[in-house]
């Protein structure tokens, strides 16, 4: 017979120590750290505001990408869990954006209307707090930023399925804009509509998306129209008014009207990212992670492309990216677009531009930013 008081009959919260704390207590230990968090975060706004009048001062530009890429990267890098870095990352990029609201009011151009991928690369580089102008076109976006009607504009540079994106690329060698950041995001193509998937009868969607679609579409919806429209965004709304249709668009624009999301992740390759181009009239800070991008255009005779590119090699940089374009009106007229690593006012990136300068008909700086991580 089991003596009193021994372990097979001691009390069960004995046991096991001290009692888990209730739900009525945990909630209220989350309504403390609620009220902490909000004083802390005005405490950064007021700092973050201070520094936006000393900037603005001294002649200095109160947006800084490079700033606020490092900023990311450094709580990311204090991260401990269990919050993922994507999460914690989009409660700072709001953090920042409201924090730069109170000093300035910036006006972002991007490719609309809103929900469309251009307008997430936005979201994702600016947070919330500006005020998005969706344009019809990318030269638009172009024209917004040097005409000064924006401040910064969102274009999409090049896919890594289907490569450069020729409208950006005509407008840098047309138009004085500078590249001062750069945001990949992962591209997830959805089907939408607001019918079963055997009632589908088209499929709208932008041509680079019905693209990237190609073959689950020849598989899943063989017998379907594909309709080219001139985005995702109104894809989708097309899908929401039209019986039978269905749209390729983000999770995002099926949410805003109303449409279910009859299969994720239908692009063909796995990893599609688009990288976009943040353009505006400011130079960004050095990081020590960061890429220049120039624009270059040499004298059309045997061997001066690669002259061009033996630069680069000597002073041991490594290039990154390289995409030629043809010169409207210039019988084989090109000019060339190079991306390689290290910034504007490392000695051995000043060296490289010297050197094309000497050898090159045109030598235009884009812009060095800091190289970013994907985001989506």
């Amino acid at each position: 017979m089991a003596q009193s008081g021994s372990p097979r009959e001691m009390p069960e919260a004995s046991k096991q120590g001290k009692r888990s704390p209730g739900l009525g207590t945990l909630r209220s230990q989350i309504d403390k750290i609620d009220r902490e968090l909000v004083d802390r975060m005005n405490q950064r706004a007021e700092l973050a505001r201070q520094i936006g009048h000393l900037k603005q001062s001294s002649g200095q530009q109160t947006y800084d990408p490079s700033r606020e890429e490092t900023v990311l990267e450094r709580v990311t890098g204090s991260n401990k869990g269990p919050l993922s870095n994507d999460s914690l990352k989009a409660v700072y990029r709001e953090l920042i954006s409201g924090s730069r609201a109170i000093e300035q009011h910036l006006r972002v151009a991007h490719l609309g209307p809103a929900w469309t991928y251009s307008h997430l690369a936005a979201l994702h580089r600016f947070g919330s707090s500006v005020e998005f102008v969706p344009v019809a076109s990318i030269s638009a976006a172009f024209a917004e930023v040097a005409a000064g009607h924006s401040h910064y504009g969102v274009v999409p540079l090049e896919n890594s399925t289907d490569g450069r994106i020729a409208d950006t690329l005509d407008n840098f060698s047309r138009l004085p804009v500078k590249i001062c950041a750069e945001v990949p995001l992962r591209i997830h193509h959805n089907l939408l509509a607001a019918c079963d998937r055997a009632a589908i009868r088209e499929v709208y969607s932008r041509p680079q998306a019905l693209s990237q679609c190609r073959n689950w579409l020849a598989r899943h919806l063989p017998d379907a129209r594909l309709v080219e429209v001139t985005s995702t965004s109104a894809a989708a709304e097309t899908a929401a008014r039209t019986p039978h249709a269905a749209a390729i668009a983000s999770r995002q624009a099926g949410v805003h009207h109303g449409l279910n999301i009859l299969a994720e992740n239908i692009e063909d390759v796995a990893g599609n990212t688009t990288r976009f181009a943040v353009i505006g009239h400011a130079d960004a800070g050095r990081t020590g992670r960061d890429k220049t991008s120039l624009m270059f255009e040499i004298e059309h005779k045997p061997g001066g492309l690669a002259d061009a590119l033996s630069i680069p090699k000597k002073q041991k940089l490594n290039l990154t990216w390289i995409e030629s374009f043809p010169l409207a009106g210039e019988e084989r007229g090109y000019v060339f677009f190079v991306e390689l690593e290290g910034h504007r006012d490392d000695l051995r990136v000043r060296r490289a531009i010297a050197s094309l300068e000497r050898r090159c008909k045109r030598v235009v700086t884009l812009g060095s930013y800091a190289s970013a991580s994907a985001v989506g």
